[in-house]
């Protein structure tokens, strides 16, 4: 009997299939074992690891959640069904080599551990790897490794730092991305609208403008980067007689005419961030949900490996698609053909296929609609690759318009050859392929097919980024990789720095702090070229990474040159925050100044204004501040948000509320967990309590008696309340808790 161990169920599945009887084939679900973690583990606190010279740091690998027990159950069985061979088949990455190595140690007491790897799951690919089982890529490893304590020494580390912001989290990688939106952000307030006429026409299905200056003409529109726009001009006057004229005519003459032809050639077949691009603008998902419908077509044998940042295809599936090419469509639609050359030797980010269908011959698969517009996507980019070009004439066209003295020009373009947009037909719409009837004669007239439009209007700020574009970028400047593209992104989210709206990612508040109120701390050194979280510096490592990766670079050394850097980074950044106080601690201080009297104020902070102090100066008078100075401060906004909410909730009078508090006014209350707003928080939530049920919550508790056959009275009653119109917010929270526990508890028994 033989084990096949993946990191999937779903790709266990599979690959049960292609094997058949006297194997075992079972899934750990992912990392089994990882830096330490998790409030009962002793180390879970420690950022490093110390380790002799030469060698990297030893740190105690902890089981990640549940993975102990799947484990146990594996070898479990393993061991009753007399298992004699295990197969690692995890992902032909740097994380699947990680969980591979793991799996070896763990499973050491077996007799023979081989480790398998394949960039497809076909048959074919499945057994040809097993047949030939492969040594662990010890490169692969250590680069996770190192990748791993990177992360650690700089989440841990740089975390703690910024809580004195009160944020929650830095990283090595997310920093730097946070760092685009919010500098692109930063763009869009610093941007000053400038206003432009602009006037078109269409005739015989042609866009025309009225092209108003050159770009020599004093008059020329020029926007805030120094564009050119020939269409665009600030005279109004002009603007609108163009607009009269066109209008008053209905008719262009044809001035001159350009002829030209246009050939698109076809794009490679996917990597990662351009099948998570193109899926967004063509399907308009979400990078999440692409990624999980191609994991499941991966994972299904439908395509190839997703994680890569190769175009290279290898040649049987190219043979394969041309052949079905001239087959269905023609053999002038055979092309030269892209993705059929590495990148360079020894790349690493090279070292799989891009992302292409394991059967080129298969146009149609997975099992839902999801899983089948995916997969059409991909095999529609693959085969395109192979395809010819695609054709269009051109006509550049210059008209005159009577009592104008400016030109309009326009293109005209029709499609002669399909070419590799044929097998887009699906996503192309009204393709032109064929010009006007009018046809291209000098001199000839025009007529127009309805009235001239006048725009005026002002340019727009650049466009934020979307979950696309932002993964486009940290390509471009080579941070991140296949692997955590969608990871990153997501963290930005789910930690709040980060919100999206429809596609657009938007920085928040606390994005914004990290990033232009923390981050200069690591970024703006004399001492090395590039910050911690400067683009420059977090490309580098990704190469240091994939230098151990490709056995091009010793990894302890990598670490160790890593951690030294870090450290005196990390020193500076905590030297200049003593220097200078955070704006928090200033706004905090400046609060309860603003609440003191002249000779309180002298007291505390002398003759000087806060920001005239030093960080040690101020954290030390904060630090410090007795009793009567504490109870000056002012209620946060988080907690003046809360009372108005829960006054409004509640439909009672903020003022004769804070009357019977003995305030007169809700910025009067003082701050802190002891403060006046605290408890006006807490007396307010006990009144919410005490409020009657919601219509939502009486509704529940009427289903779950329902579900339960129970007589509602009876309900009502285990609640210690006289009816159900009269229970309370809080007792129908409770009753709602212990009915759901007790569906539960009866469904279990049922099973």
């Amino acid at each position: 009997m033989k084990l096949v161990i993946l990191e999937s169920g779903a790709k266990a599945r599979t690959i049960k299939k292609y094997l058949g009887k006297g194997w075992i084939v079972d899934a750990c679900n992912g990392h089994v074992q990882d830096l330490p973690s998790g409030r009962k583990n002793k180390d879970s606190s420690k950022a490093m690891w110390s380790s002799k010279p030469g060698e990297l740091p030893k740190p105690p690998w902890s089981w990640t959640e549940r993975a102990e027990r799947t484990m146990s159950k594996i070898t479990s069985k393993a061991k009753k069904s007399g298992v004699d061979e295990v197969f690692i088949a995890t992902d032909p990455d740097r994380e699947g080599e990680f969980i591979a190595w793991r799996l070896s140690e763990i499973l050491s007491n077996f007799d023979s551990v081989k480790r398998v790897s394949f960039n497809e799951i076909t048959k074919e690919a499945v057994l040809s790897s097993i047949a030939n089982p492969q040594e662990l890529d010890m490169g692969l490893v250590e680069a996770a490794i190192v990748r791993r304590l990177m992360d650690r020494l700089v989440g841990f580390r740089c975390s703690k730092f910024c809580r004195s912001w009160k944020l929650k989290s830095m990283g090595r990688v997310q920093t730097p991305t946070l760092g685009y939106i919010v500098e692109k952000e930063i763009e869009r307030e610093a941007h000053i609208p400038k206003e432009y006429n602009s006037v078109g026409v269409y005739s015989n299905g042609v866009e025309l403008k009225v092209r108003f200056h050159e770009s020599d003409d004093s008059d020329a529109w020029i926007d805030n980067d120094g564009k050119h726009f020939p269409d665009r001009t600030s005279d109004t006057e002009l603007a609108k007689l163009a607009f009269d004229q066109i209008n008053s005519n209905r008719s262009v003459k044809l001035d001159s005419i350009k002829e030209g032809t246009v050939s698109r050639k076809p794009k490679a077949p996917f990597t990662t961030d351009t099948m998570l691009q193109t899926s967004s603008s063509t399907l308009g998902w979400s990078i999440a949900k692409t990624s999980k419908i191609a994991s499941t077509l991966y994972q299904s044998g439908h395509i190839t490996y997703i994680r890569t940042d190769s175009t290279r295809t290898n040649s049987t599936a190219r043979n394969q698609i041309r052949k079905h090419i001239e087959d269905n469509f023609g053999k002038e639609f055979i092309g030269d053909g892209v993705g059929d050359k590495a990148k360079g030797k020894g790349s690493v980010q090279d070292a799989h296929e891009a992302i292409r269908p394991t059967d080129p011959l298969v146009e149609v698969a997975g099992d839902d609609k999801d899983e089948k517009s995916l997969y059409r996507l991909i095999w529609s980019r693959f085969a395109a690759s192979q395809m010819s070009n695609s054709v269009r004439e051109r006509r550049s066209l210059t008209f005159t318009c009577a009592g104008l003295s400016v030109p309009l020009t326009g293109t005209s373009s029709w499609r002669t050859h399909a070419g590799w947009e044929e097998v887009f037909a699906w996503s192309n719409n009204d393709i032109q392929t064929s010009p006007p009837n009018i046809g291209f004669v000098a001199g000839s007239n025009w007529e127009i097919d309805e009235d001239a439009g006048l725009t005026v209007d002002f340019t727009k700020p650049p466009r934020r980024f979307t979950e696309s574009s932002i993964i486009q970028q940290m390509k471009r400047d080579g941070i991140g990789r296949p692997s955590t593209y969608v990871s990153t992104v997501s963290k930005l989210v789910d930690r709040k720095y980060v919100e999206k709206d429809g596609s657009s990612l938007i920085p928040t508040s606390n994005g914004m702090t990290l990033w232009t109120e923390v981050t200069p701390f690591y970024n703006e050194t004399d001492v090395y070229d590039e910050g911690l979280f400067t683009y420059g510096f977090t490309s580098s490592m990704e190469e240091k990474l994939d230098l151990i990766e490709a056995g091009e670079a010793k990894a302890p050394e990598q670490w160790s040159h890593f951690a030294d850097t870090f450290r005196d980074m990390h020193n500076i950044a905590l030297e200049k925050r003593r220097e200078k106080p955070t704006i928090r601690q200033i706004q905090f201080l400046q609060g309860i100044l603003n609440r003191m009297t002249e000779p309180e104020k002298r007291e505390l902070v002398g003759d000087h204004s806060v920001d005239q102090l030093s960080g040690e100066q101020v954290r030390n008078i904060i630090d410090n501040l007795d009793d009567n100075a504490k109870s000056r401060i002012p209620p946060s906004e988080k907690q003046i948000a809360t009372i108005l909410k829960l006054v409004d909730r509640l439909n009672i009078d903020i003022g004769k509320f804070l009357s019977d508090m003995g305030e007169s006014d809700i910025n009067e209350l003082t701050g802190g967990r002891g403060g006046t707003a605290s408890n006006a928080i807490g007396s307010l939530i006990e009144m919410d309590k005490n409020s009657p049920a919601t219509e939502k919550q009486v509704a529940t508790i009427i289903s779950m008696a329902e579900t339960l056959e129970m007589p509602i009275e009876d309900a009502i009653a285990a609640a210690k309340a006289e009816s159900i119109d009269t229970i309370s917010k809080s007792d129908a929270s409770i009753l709602i808790g212990n009915l759901k526990k007790t569906i539960n508890s009866k469904r279990r028994a049922k099973k």
